[in-house]
């Protein structure tokens, strides 16, 4: 799938992996908008790394480009 194909699945809750990531990536999600300190805190993508936890997630070009998209969940 591509980036354009899977985005509407992440915005409805779904987790999505590249087929060509081979290390400690698990899935990336997206995080609804919410507050933190009182503040509006915007959309954002988190990925999850098998053992480390989550940081936060910027698709790059390749990402974007990429067609080995699948949804996990």
């Amino acid at each position: 799938m591509t980036f354009e194909e899977v985005l509407p699945e992440l915005k409805s809750g779904k987790k999505v992996i590249r087929s060509g990531w081979n290390g400690a990536e698990v899935y990336v999600k997206l995080v609804e908008e919410s507050k933190h300190d009182g503040e509006k805190l915007h959309p954002y993508f988190l990925i999850n790394v098998s053992g480390e936890g989550y940081t936060m997630f910027t698709p790059t070009v390749c990402d974007i480009l990429a067609d080995d998209w699948t949804i996990i969940e």
